[in-house]
């Protein structure tokens, strides 16, 4: 087998506000609607510069742990929950989802900006997710990272892409970093 050359990599964006947005992508449940709580914060450069122009999407169990395989995720009918969404990220680098409390620990969120050669994973875990087997896994210098903390309306998780506080980030077979 011949060994090929690897080819330059492709930064991610940059992204048009016509193609990705659509109706509510934010809202993964109605706002104010019962059991409904925010999942928000901000992306940082490795400076703690804000990136505004990021986008996030999460991924999540519904209350009960289970992983929701509803269709319709791009079609909000405002009471069927899809367990999906997606944020842009605004000038001062904030994000916000409006969703429920998984049953499991943790949200699953990828996060895309300028100047990514490919998507980020990563995983923001509920404050009290101390259990979580592969939670445990992370060095525990590093553990805060994944950690939300509480206010009054749910969940902050920043993510920081770079430096000191950066952010832990996963790998997945066949993902090319």
């Amino acid at each position: 087998m011949t060994e090929l050359d690897p080819t330059a990599g492709q930064t991610v964006g940059p992204f048009f506000g016509y193609a990705l947005p659509f109706p509510d992508d934010e809202h993964l449940v109605p706002p104010g609607s019962a059991g409904s709580v925010r999942l928000h914060g901000r992306v940082l450069d490795g400076d703690g510069a804000p990136v505004p122009d990021a986008i996030l999407e999460l991924w999540q169990a519904d209350a009960e742990g289970n992983v929701v395989q509803e269709p319709g995720s791009l079609r909000r009918d405002g009471h069927t929950f899809t367990g999906w969404g997606r944020a842009s990220t605004d000038r001062t680098g904030h994000y916000s989802f409006t969703t429920i409390v998984p049953g499991t620990s943790f949200f699953a969120l990828t996060v895309l900006a300028r100047g990514l050669l490919n998507r980020l994973f990563t995983r923001a875990y509920l404050p009290d997710a101390a259990g979580d087997p592969f939670l445990a896994t992370v060095d525990t210098d590093r553990r805060s990272t994944l950690l939300t903390t509480g206010d009054e309306t749910g969940f902050v998780f920043d993510v920081h892409l770079q430096g000191d506080r950066e952010t832990v980030f996963l790998s997945y077979p066949r993902h090319k970093r």
